[in-house]
């Protein structure tokens, strides 16, 4: 397996100089990200239950899950941002659209279902502690019912609509249970269809739990979905023998280039041939959420400018590498920040030598 060659400063700046070029669907499960800022100085106690009454001193959201990839596009100047999927008819959906519209991305494809609710992370969490350890028990809001078949097709059909226009499309499959979400069975289906009838359109999907039923797009699995490996634990990781195995195999399978993450060690892509992409090395703390979707934001844009897939994995890399040292909020990165963190990995790799 090679390592992939370095990038000279003046590539990536002719790779970024595109982006606002760059016309981006994101099909998937938008969520409202909702953060509620608590004062424990001032919490009090329940009468009724004696429980704690935490009190809540600023309310805050964001898109999050396929918004999280569409926040990533806006921080780096995508020319066009569309929005594909469904909220329901409640007020987390008219927070969700007015966050979505304030960053640029239209929601005329964002259909409403009345009879769904809004996905929704609601997090409470402690002001006084910035990190991941302010956080209190989160709540989450999906639908655990099977997507009527009705809204499948209209999905379809929004996708049918948005393809002509765009450079590339992102699927966020964020709903773990089977076919409750916006990429269902049916939604894959006619995803490989048309990644099949339009080799122009960059195809790119990241799954939490059904990563290895697409075919034909590019897909971004994590190292233990690739070799197999259920419920890791922390700090565990693949052997690069067995990785490379199973990233072969996962090829075949698809039918299109696969983008392993490695967490702190980088990704692994398999065309043209398999490849490393060493990621930037930090020595401050770091928060990963919403990591994966930076990865994806900076990938795709940089294959819209016509960068090889090791090239847009490194910009990937260089995305995230900004994203994850913003504690406790959805990190996002510009396009002037990545030359700084293009030099630090740079110097980096002249140390691995």
């Amino acid at each position: 397996m090679k390592t992939v060659e370095p990038m000279r400063p003046q590539r990536l700046v002719q790779l970024t100089d595109l982006f606002p070029s760059a016309r981006v669907a994101v099909i998937g499960d938008f969520f409202l990200d909702k953060y509620l800022d608590c004062d424990p100085a001032i919490a009090e106690t329940s009468v009724e239950s004696g429980k704690t009454a935490h009190q809540v001193v600023r309310v805050r959201h964001s898109p999050g899950a396929a918004g999280t990839v569409v926040l990533n596009l806006s921080a780096l100047e995508t020319g066009a941002l569309h929005a594909v999927g469904y909220t329901g008819g409640d007020g987390e959906a008219h927070d969700l659209r007015t966050d979505l519209e304030r960053l640029g991305c239209s929601t005329d494809l964002l259909l409403t279902a009345p009879d769904r609710m809004t996905l929704q992370y609601l997090k409470p969490r402690d002001m006084s502690d910035p990190t991941l350890a302010g956080e209190h028990e989160r709540y989450d809001t999906k639908n655990r019912t099977p997507t009527p078949p009705q809204l499948e097709r209209h999905l379809t059909q929004a996708l049918d609509k948005i393809i002509p226009e765009v450079d590339a499309v992102i699927v966020a499959d964020q709903v773990e249970m089977d076919d409750c979400g916006t990429v269902t069975a049916t939604v894959r289906d006619a995803l490989a269809e048309r990644a099949r009838l339009h080799p122009d359109v960059i195809f790119w999907a990241d799954s939490r739990a059904h990563i290895r039923q697409f075919r034909n797009v590019i897909i971004k699995p994590n190292q233990f979905e690739v070799a197999g490996v259920p419920n890791p634990m922390p700090g565990d990781e693949v052997a690069v023998a067995r990785l490379q195995a199973g990233l072969e195999r996962l090829r075949a399978e698809v039918g299109a280039p696969v983008v392993a993450t490695r967490g702190a060690k980088g990704v692994i892509v398999t065309d043209p041939e398999l490849t490393e992409v060493p990621a930037v090395r930090l020595q401050c703390e770091t928060d990963t959420t919403g990591a994966g979707d930076s990865t994806t934001a900076g990938s795709v844009l940089a294959l819209a400018a016509g960068a090889a897939l090791p090239e847009a994995a490194l910009v990937g890399c260089l995305v995230a590498s900004i994203t994850v040292q913003q504690l406790a909020t959805t990190g996002t990165a510009g396009r002037d920040q990545l030359p700084g963190q293009l030099e630090l990995w740079l110097a980096q790799q002249q140390e691995r030598e």
